[in-house]
């Protein structure tokens, strides 16, 4: 590179060449032995059904893509995956922010795998900016015991803006990892508060994680989150706030009698626990799996799948249906947004007339 500051019209000026940059690629790097292995269907099937974790987790990326190709790979890896699933309990954990989610999974994580045969999936929706859609993925720094484990899997996904904070690619996740051997599966969400469903719809059993003394009992009540709840549990109770989640734990239970009993015929449980001693939790499982024998025994387990699997066959539908009207009419829908912002066409009927083109289109 040349210096202007070397010509002569600038006496006492000199500017080193300098030294040549260093390469951004390790010039050493052997390629082959880290080039991605791009497995065939059946490769991925085997290798998931083998209880390989490095092809589970191509599979689930293969899921979470927007790319169409690995999307259509991905139905067919998940379709020859169907028989190996279904054998898992699966746990969704809700909760507000800062109720101790992730801390209090590390440790129901732990007790679960110490003390019940099997293998453990976490998978753990973080919040994603409704800017950048980017996401943190700090999960696992919050698991730091459970992350060691051997038989456990933990994969944090973007929420991207999905309903209920629980991701859009998440149920397809479940049936992957319960092909690959995980027999007990916990789903985290972002704890929203505002809209549970799409959680409830996927899990066995839905636990719903409560402070003390933070005005979410009246608020739990109101955004109907109890009713979804097959037990609630109340988070840090030790040091000076155990009277006070006895307490809320009492105005819980007395919340619960305002409500109808619940189809599956089950009574719905509060209890205490402290994520950071470590106590309760043994009995928070004994509530869980006293619960799974309950549904299992009147048959309610099975209608509960049956209606889930239903419930996503239609949300799969709106989903399509939803990205193909934005794919054929993107170009219609910039022309009616600028319609809109100048103020030259309510939204109600610019959104009557994109649609009235769209089923014009498709007929």
């Amino acid at each position: 590179m040349e210096h202007p500051e070397n010509d002569k019209a600038y006496k006492g000026l000199s500017v080193n060449e300098g030294i040549a940059q260093p390469p951004v690629v390790n010039p050493y790097l052997k390629r082959d032995s880290f080039r991605h292995n791009d497995l065939s269907v059946g490769e991925m099937v085997e290798g998931i059904a083998k209880g390989n974790i490095t092809v589970l987790s191509q599979a689930v990326t293969l899921v979470e893509s927007t790319n169409p190709e690995h999307y259509a790979k991905a139905q067919e890896v998940i379709e020859k995956c169907l028989p190996l699933s279904g054998k898992s309990v699966r746990i969704g954990i809700s909760g507000v922010p800062g109720a101790g989610k992730s801390t209090s999974i590390d440790k129901f994580g732990v007790h679960l795998l110490d003390n019940y045969s099997g293998k453990l999936a976490v998978l753990a929706i973080d919040p994603s900016s409704e800017f950048g859609k980017g996401s943190i993925l700090g999960d696992k720094t919050r698991m730091e015991t459970l992350v060691r484990r051997k038989d456990a899997f933990i994969r944090p996904s973007p929420s991207a803006g999905s309903l209920g904070g629980v991701a859009r690619k998440t149920r397809e996740t479940v049936l992957l990892c319960e092909a690959a051997g995980f027999d007990k599966i916990f789903i985290e969400t972002v704890g929203v508060g505002q809209s549970e469903t799409a959680c409830q719809s996927m899990v066995d059993f839905f636990l719903v994680i409560q402070l003390s003394g933070a005005g979410d009992e009246l608020q739990g009540i109101k955004r109907g989150i109890m009713e979804m709840a097959d037990g609630i549990v109340i988070n840090k109770c030790d040091g000076d706030n155990v009277d006070a989640c006895k307490l809320s734990a009492i105005q819980l239970r007395n919340a619960f009698h305002f409500f109808p009993a619940p189809e599956s015929g089950w009574t719905r449980q509060v209890l205490t626990y402290s994520g950071l001693n470590g106590t309760g939790i043994k009995e928070i499982f004994e509530m869980v799996f006293s619960y799974i024998d309950f549904v299992k025994a009147n048959g309610y387990f099975d209608i509960r799948r049956r209606r889930q699997n239903n419930y996503w066959m239609k949300e799969t539908i709106d989903s399509g249906i939803l990205g193909d009207f934005y794919h054929k009419m993107e170009i219609r829908i910039n022309q009616a947004e600028e319609s809109v912002w100048n103020g030259q066409m309510t939204p109600f009927k610019a959104a009557h007339s994109l649609l009235d083109e769209y089923y014009k289109l498709i007929k």
